[in-house]
Order: C-alpha cells, then sequence, then structure tokens
C-alpha cells in the first residue's frame, strides 16, 4: 500500500474491532498446524537453543502476526514479531538499513519495494519458487524488479465504486454506470436531486482515482524508461480532462483532508452518492452506516471511457521481503510461504479485512458470498501498480498539487501538467544519471 494511501486509511480506525483478545485466541488456534507444518529446522542443530527469525510488520497486520507467529518455531528459529506504527515504518526501515540493523523479514507497502531494492536492502530471486500462477498479475507485477522478484505480495487492495443504490434508484438508474458517460450522466441527475446531492466525493488530496482513470485510457506515467514525467501526454490530459471537469461542473465537492473525516456521515446522509475507495472501508461503512441504510450501498467496477475496455484500477497492498543481510534467509522463506498458504490467506482476511493475493483463496465460499466483495475480485484482475520507481511517492505528491491547483482555478490545465512534468523530471534526474552511467560502463 501507498505512504499517502495509508495515511488515508489510518483514518478510519480499523483497529477498533481488533482488540478482543477472543478473536486473536481463536487464530491462533487456526495458526498453529501451519507453523508446525513448516518447523523443517535450518537455525540451529540438534539440542542447540533456537535461534531468533526477526520480523518487523506495520499497523494491524503487526498485530495479527503478533498474535499468531510470535514466539512460534518456524525452521528451528523462534519467530520474533516487532510491529511498527505505519506513520514511522519507512524511515524507522530506512534508518535500520544503513545502521545495519534490520530484522530478517519485513513488510513492505507496495510502492516501497523499489526503493528497498534499488538500496540493496532485500533480496531478490527467481520468481519460479512462488506460486505466481495463483497470484494477481498486477500483484506480482508491483515486486518483479528487472525481472527478479523483489518481495512476495502478501494481500493486495484497490479501488472500486461505493455507490447508494437507494439514490440511483431515484435518479432513475437501476444499474451502476459502466462507462465515464453513464457515469456523468448519473452525478447529473443525482444532483438534480436537491441542493445537498453531489455525485462523486474525489478527496482532492488523494491521487488514485486520477490515476486509475489515466491507466484506463492507455496512459503511461513516466516515459523514457521511467526517468521523464509523460503529464502532457493525450492519454493522460483526456484523463485529468475528465476528472477536473466533474469539480467544474458542479458534480463533486471540492473537498480537503480536513474535509473527509465524516465521509461515513456524509454519505449516510446522501451529501454524495459515489465514493472511490478501498477494501478497508467495507468494513468500515458496515460498522458506521446505520441500520436502514445497510441494504442501500454496493459496489461496483470503476467505469471506463469506452465499453470495450476492461475496467482498470491501481493496485495496491503490500509484500514481505526477506532482507539481504539476514542470517536466517531459508528460515524467512518457509515462514513467508506458510502465510502464502490459501486456508491462510482466508484466515488472514476474516482476521484483518486484508483482501487475499491468491486466486484460489477467494474460491472459499465466505468471500464468493459477499456480494460487495465481488468488485474487488473481478478489479483485482486488472489492477495495475504505479510506475516502479523510488521517487513514485515524492511524484503522487506532486499530482496531488498540481491537481488542485487547476480545481481551484489557480493554475491552467496546460501550465499545470508542463511544470508537472518539469517538477518529475527534476525528482527523476538522479534515475537518469544513473542509467547513463550504467550505459556507458556496459
Amino acid at each position: 500500500m501507498t505512504g499517502l494511501h495509508r495515511r488515508c486509511r489510518l483514518r478510519t480506525h480499523a483497529m477498533r474491532n481488533l482488540a478482543s483478545r477472543r478473536l486473536w485466541g481463536r487464530v491462533v488456534w487456526g495458526m498453529v498446524l501451519v507453523f508446525v507444518a513448516a518447523s523443517v529446522g535450518n537455525c540451529r542443530g540438534r539440542g542447540e537453543v533456537p535461534k531468533v527469525l526477526r520480523v518487523w510488520a506495520m499497523g494491524k497486520e503487526g498485530e495479527y502476526l503478533a498474535a499468531t507467529v510470535h514466539g512460534t518455531i518456524v525452521a528451528g528459529c523462534r519467530v520474533e514479531v516487532q510491529r511498527l506504527p505505519w506513520s514511522a515504518a519507512h524511515e524507522k526501515l530506512l534508518t535500520a538499513f544503513v545502521a545495519g540493523t534490520l530484522p530478517d523479514v519485513i513488510q513492505l507497502g507496495s510502492t516501497w519495494v523499489p526503493e528497498f531494492a534499488a538500496v540493496g536492502a532485500i533480496a531478490c530471486g527467481e520468481v519460479s519458487d512462488w506460486r505466481e500462477r495463483d497470484l494477481f498479475p498486477g500483484a506480482l507485477d508491483t515486486v518483479m524488479i528487472d525481472g527478479r522478484m523483489c518481495a512476495v505480495p502478501w494481500y493486495v487492495d484497490t479501488r472500486v465504486l461505493f455507490y447508494r443504490r437507494d439514490l440511483l434508484e431515484r435518479a432513475g438508474f437501476q444499474q451502476p454506470p459502466r462507462t465515464w458517460q453513464e457515469w456523468r450522466q448519473a452525478m447529473q441527475k443525482v444532483r438534480e436531486l436537491g441542493a445537498g446531492h453531489y455525485g462523486l466525493l474525489a478527496p482532492l488530496d488523494e491521487w488514485q482515482l486520477l490515476v486509475a482513470l489515466a491507466l484506463q485510457v492507455g496512459a503511461s506515467l513516466l516515459r523514457e524508461n521511467e526517468t521523464r514525467g509523460n503529464f502532457q501526454s493525450e492519454p493522460f490530459r483526456r484523463a485529468f480532462s475528465f476528472y477536473v471537469s466533474l469539480f467544474r461542473d458542479g458534480l463533486a465537492p471540492f473537498t480537503g483532508e480536513a474535509q473527509v473525516a465524516n465521509v461515513y456521515q456524509d454519505f449516510a446522509a446522501g451529501l454524495f452518492t459515489f465514493y472511490v475507495t478501498g477494501p478497508w472501508n467495507l468494513g468500515e461503512f458496515r460498522r458506521r452506516l446505520p441500520p436502514e441504510l445497510q441494504e442501500s450501498w454496493a459496489t461496483a467496477l470503476l467505469p471506463v471511457p469506452d465499453p470495450a475496455l476492461p475496467s482498470v484500477s491501481v493496485m495496491g497492498g503490500a509484500s514481505l521481503a526477506v532482507v539481504r543481510s539476514s542470517a536466517h534467509p531459508e528460515a524467512a522463506r518457509e515462514l513467508i510461504a506458510a502465510l502464502l498458504q490459501p486456508d491462510e490467506q482466508v484466515r488472514f482476511y476474516r482476521t484483518t479485512g486484508d483482501l487475499p493475493v491468491l486466486r484460489t483463496a477467494w474460491e472459499d465460499p465466505g468471500l464468493q458470498t459477499d456480494s460487495r466483495l465481488t468488485a474487488f475480485r473481478l478489479q483485482l484482475e486488472n489492477a495495475r501498480p504505479t510506475p516502479k520507481v523510488p521517487e513514485w511517492e515524492r511524484i503522487a505528491g506532486l499530482i496531488v498539487q498540481y491537481t488542485e491547483l487547476v480545481v481551484r482555478e489557480r493554475l491552467s490545465a496546460e501550465a499545470a501538467l508542463a511544470r508537472l512534468d518539469a517538477e518529475a523530471d527534476r525528482v527523476l534526474e538522479k534515475r537518469r544519471w544513473l542509467l547513463q552511467r550504467t550505459q556507458a560502463a556496459e
């Protein structure tokens, strides 16, 4: 998961119902057989004290590992889990790398893998050792750096369309929109329901929806071997124009981070009908929306510019990586392999709400019968990663900055995209220099 994505997710307070010790207790018993089976033994000889396999993980995922594998023996190593807050994790990981104190296994957000691979912090290898045919293609793509697999996808997320079915029906639509044109028409009709109704909530501090729209029209966000911005390209301009028009035409309200705090209250009040968001909000909507609205909301694939095109969204989630300096790489890989079993993936989802990365895990009856999960399952087949460069999060921040300037009519679209390209070029200057040196050496 991206850092900006995570900061949005932190506002949902998803840990509130995960504090129950009885819940964790049930999970622990379910995990026992998995990790006994994984205990083959390569950390100690007969009669020796087990060595420690250190794991760092964040948020509720770290809570899960602490409750399920901390203190267990995997391949002869005793697992020791340390939980990190997402807000401080990136800095702590980099600091530990410089100091040479990284653990054996680390959790990485989807956009962090290229950075940690570039500095040589994580071990990269052949993809054939993992369940590559069972992984969603976009999830596998996020961890493939220069043809090598540098981490193992652990869970996935993507963005789909959440919507108020009842308001859409009042506006005259029995089905969710399938195309951009239908989406705009639906938003216009919803707007006609009254002054208190907007079509879409699109927080201006988030870049994922705009990038998803750009990917749908085939935009390449970077060019020249991902060393320069490509935001003035025709496909990106088309997506940018559509996105900005939603604000200019009054279909989406101007919102910033401070105004998103009451998203559930505003959704319940009918302030907006559509909201493009991720799987963490499935549980939040069930908890926060009043009982009388629980049958009035649903999910759907993102609308597409052309009905002949697949619905594309942004691939997110997190991976587990073996640290390159680990003294116990085989034990680290066995632990990760155990966490990538289909039954374990289902158990992980039921406890944390994180979506399984394995297609076979989605065959679980509980996942198949949840109608609101169907859109996520389908969307994941065509979810794509952002550019795999260490500088991506800085560039994503620039997308947010210049998009808001255009939406608020402080800069023209042409000027904003030109500046965005120029800023991205500056951010990527070191990458160009390194590639040029590499090519010259060859």
